[in-house]
């Protein structure tokens, strides 16, 4: 596959034809877009038809992607071209492109929308941006492999699993320190700030669990035996009490209770699940395999796969646009 378009005009011109051709955009941003991290390229999905209706050119090594706080752009992450472009997240055309963000692995904005962070996994560092200039205002070295976050809910610290030292980081975003480090399990990955705000859960890729810290007294008190490979924490919308885990090794979501910290059901998703995202109505989950090069759709209902979609290599992160209107 070639590269991003240098010229950006070009660039702009690629993403607003082809990124979502006419035959999607039909659907009033009935789309959902995949980054596919081994081969540089976007995957445009519809949700309707559930299939693949283009693959083009994105930087180099897309992997994650997240709407900014207003919801008007979706911004992709481009991990070895160093820039995220900031798309139409209904349409796909290009809105802008920022350069000059090293290595943006993994990126997420402070709930009170005031600072942006990008975690550098290759270069072993932290940066926090202004969130409304993206003016750098903090730089943090010698963080081992930093992966993903969450936010404590007063937006004050982020948390950062560092996969290689298998920690998780506090960084205080108002005194701009590394406020603490807390060892959590070998190859410490996906991040999630449980909604009462007490715990943070931490994926433990290296092993079969998920570490429960106590971020206030700074302690794991708990480890959560969902599968191997246990990669990534999601929210449940609409549901405060349950979280989805997905299983790499074991291919599997977990459902998992946080009041009594049990598996309360395996959802059996084969491909290496990584990362996934809900329909409107929450009733399907679309996860990326990140070993079979397909996403897969799953009902929510009756725990089933319905369909799987083939796409581009290494499919990592993947958005699902929900369309107020529909």
């Amino acid at each position: 596959m070639p590269r991003l378009v240098p010229a950006l005009v070009g660039l702009a011109l690629l993403l607003s034809t082809a990124l979502v051709p006419a035959d999607a955009r039909a659907g009033s941003g009935n789309v959902v877009i995949v980054l596919n991290s081994g081969e540089d390229t976007i995957s445009i999905l519809d949700q309707t038809t559930m299939t693949e209706v283009a693959r083009v050119p994105a930087g180099r090594e897309p992997h994650h992607l997240m709407p900014t706080p207003d919801g008007r752009e979706l911004i992709i992450a481009n991990a070895r071209s160093n820039d995220m472009i900031f798309v139409d997240p209904r349409k796909g055309g290009e809105i802008r492109r920022l350069r000059g963000i090293a290595d943006p692995y993994q990126i997420g904005f402070s709930p009170d929308g005031k600072w942006f962070v990008s975690n550098s996994l290759r270069l072993d560092r932290v940066d926090v941006y202004d969130a409304q200039t993206y003016e750098r205002v903090a730089r943090f070295r010698g963080l081992s492999t930093p992966s993903h976050m969450s936010f404590s809910a007063d937006s004050r610290y982020v948390f950062v699993s560092l996969q290689d030292s298998g920690e998780l980081a506090a960084i205080d975003l108002t005194t701009k320190e590394v406020a603490w480090k807390v060892a959590v399990g070998p190859g410490a990955a996906g991040v999630l700030t449980t909604e009462d705000d007490r715990f943070v859960y931490v994926g433990i890729m290296g092993s079969d669990y998920v570490s429960v810290v106590d971020w206030r007294e700074r302690k794991v008190v708990d480890r959560i035996r969902t599968g191997r490979g246990a990669h990534n924490v999601f929210l449940i919308p609409g549901d405060k009490r349950n979280v989805l885990v997905s299983n790499r090794l074991s291919s599997n979501v977990s459902i998992v209770d946080t009041e009594t910290r049990q598996v309360v059901r395996q959802i059996p998703v084969p491909g290496g699940p990584d990362c996934l995202v809900f329909n409107a109505d929450g009733s399907q989950i679309w996860v990326t395999g990140r070993w079979s090069h397909k996403v897969y759709v799953v009902d929510m209902r009756t725990f089933q796969v319905l369909r799987s979609i083939p796409v581009g290599r290494s499919p990592h992160g993947i958005y699902l646009h929900v369309d107020p209107t529909s």
